[in-house]
């Protein structure tokens, strides 16, 4: 299985990283198939060049992005076009409320 995964380049505590298509079972900085781009967190804002063909293709292969690879898709709108969908995400989780004490009832 191919994945779509981030590499991390770069110097000690400047990390930069690219996006590349990989074997499943290949180490994280190790073997890949193909650079698909480039993404440096550390500018403002955060430097993403991505080649949409070539995504596109792999995606339609059958690769699977890993998490934040795909959270970087959906902000560039790569994965709209990929599913034909809006992308919406789900509501935050509101805190429960605690529960209100019951007036004591006086026994006399």
């Amino acid at each position: 299985m191919v994945k779509l995964r981030l590499t991390r380049v770069g110097k000690k505590k400047q990390p930069s990283y690219r996006l590349v298509a990989a074997p499943s079972r290949a180490p994280r900085d190790g073997r890949f198939i193909e650079i698909l781009g480039h993404y440096n967190p550390l500018t403002n804002p955060a430097t993403v060049v991505f080649k949409e063909e070539r995504i596109m293709h792999w995606l339609k292969e059958g690769a699977q992005p890993t998490e934040s690879v795909q959270r970087l898709l959906i902000s560039a709108g790569i994965w709209q076009k990929f599913t034909g969908k809006p992308v919406t995400y789900p509501a935050p989780k509101q805190p429960a409320a605690a529960p209100t004490p019951e007036p004591e009832t006086a026994n006399a």
